[in-house]
């Protein structure tokens, strides 16, 4: 059975959407209704924009938001999409709640692109980093976290997958948490190229100024079970979206845990709608026996397409 997944920032690249747009004419239509919703030709900086201008907060995430939308759109015109459930890392969430039928597409992009304003003044306010630790359990990379406290705010981003782990928080803090990572038997502690302490506290001023743009739109009850970053759970009916989205901010995205929840819920091929691999190889470690799908090109959508309807 088959997972939908969507990327979350880092996943962007130059060129992203491209031949998507110029073969499906849903994915040109939802790409030119973005370009005015937003203002400006989001279009022309993902199909032909630099990887600096796209690696901005403010930019990478709208971007993403679209051309996974507008990659989920192109397969759906193609073969009948009846996953058995969906779910986002970070900002991806938001995509996934469009595939769930719980948020229209529009919406979708409005809250993205609040998030993202949000966000990015948030991280110029307050001087934070994120580092990814590498070979060893989220747990002790937990404990860390607790002990590098007394310098600053650091905290678990990121649970990706066994032996992958990203902290976040305040640059002197990360730095101690990465020493103490390392003296615990960590292979590598990497510094990520962002410009902020995303999902950690120092997001707080984001999540406030986000939860009125969330109290703006209106949400359905999924019609497939969407696994949310929050809990790493099947999302309930009465679900309160306001809350668990501003949470979402400040808390960790619980990936691993997510894909054996997916896991359980019995999808075997996990489909990662939007540039990248990135997903794909999470999950592959997570669950070795998982199926992945890459889908961003026009190549890509037509022969999932025909992989699906076999």
């Amino acid at each position: 059975m088959l997972a939908l997944v969507f990327h979350g920032q880092g996943s962007q690249t130059p060129g992203m959407g491209k031949s998507v747009a110029e073969e499906f004419a849903v994915a040109r239509r939802l790409f030119e209704e973005a370009d005015e919703i937003l203002g400006y030709r989001l279009s022309a900086l993902c199909f032909e924009g630099i990887e600096e201008d796209l690696r901005q907060t403010i930019h990478a995430q709208p971007a993403l938001f679209v051309t996974s939308v507008a990659v989920w759109s192109a397969l759906g015109e193609l073969v009948e999409l009846t996953p058995v459930c969906v779910a986002g890392h970070s900002v991806g969430e938001y995509a996934a709640l469009v595939a769930a039928g719980a948020l229209d597409w529009q919406d979708g992009l409005k809250l993205v692109r609040a998030r993202a304003q949000a966000m990015q003044e948030a991280a110029e306010r307050s001087a934070g980093t994120m580092a990814a630790v590498l070979g060893l359990d989220a747990d002790t990379v937990e404990t860390a976290c607790r002990q590098a406290s007394s310098v600053g705010v650091v905290v678990v981003a990121n649970r990706n997958c066994p032996g992958q782990v990203v902290i976040s928080g305040e640059v002197d803090a990360v730095a101690r948490a990465g020493e103490l990572c390392k003296e615990q038997g960590a292979k590598r502690v990497l510094p990520l190229r962002v410009s902020g302490a995303f999902h950690s506290p120092l997001m707080a001023p984001a999540a406030e100024r986000f939860r009125e743009a969330l109290q703006a739109v209106t949400f359905r009850t999924p019609k497939i079970p969407v696994v949310a970053n929050r809990t790493a759970d099947v999302l309930a009916d009465n679900t309160d979206f306001v809350a668990l989205l501003t949470e979402q901010l400040l808390h960790s995205v619980r990936w691993e845990e997510s894909v054996r929840r997916m896991w359980d819920l019995g999808a075997r091929q996990f489909a990662e709608l939007g540039p990248g691999d990135v997903l794909s190889g999470l999950i592959r470690r997570t669950v070795p026996e998982a199926q992945t799908l890459n889908v961003h090109t026009a190549e890509q959508v037509r022969q999932t397409a025909q992989m699906l309807s076999e």
